[in-house]
């Protein structure tokens, strides 16, 4: 039996540098907290690392999407918040519309929201 289709997508910048030009690092802020999530991925969440969410000022940036869900993008990550990181795309996750409720978001999620975007369903022409 295949394994169930996950009911969120993590995107986490490997790019990132965290706004700082660090000159023979061997891997970028943003790999560093991608590796470190993925190894306590919550389960309905899928990985996938990106090149670059143009959020380098605020980096390391994170966005949560999923299908007929609202789509979010988060800044100011480092690699010490992988564990906040991995429960609050758990949480988004399990909401089945990706609105989490205010109480329930640690002060990270609740700080450093980039962008909410409606998912594309809300526009019937």
């Amino acid at each position: 039996m295949a394994a169930p289709e996950p009911e969120a997508e993590l995107l986490v910048c490997v790019k990132c540098r965290r706004g700082i030009d660090a000159p023979g690092e061997p891997r970028r802020p943003g790999k560093v907290l991608a590796d470190r999530v993925a190894e306590g991925l919550p389960e309905g969440v899928r990985l996938r690392e990106v090149e670059c969410l143009s959020n380098c000022d605020r980096g390391c940036s994170v966005a949560l999407r999923g299908p007929g869900r609202w789509t979010f993008v988060y800044g100011n990550f480092t690699e010490a918040d992988a564990g906040t990181l991995a429960e609050g795309a758990a949480r988004y996750s399990r909401a089945p519309d990706g609105l989490v409720p205010w109480r329930e978001r640690s002060e990270h999620f609740k700080r450093n929201c980039i962008a909410r975007i409606p998912p594309t369903e809300l526009f019937h022409d």
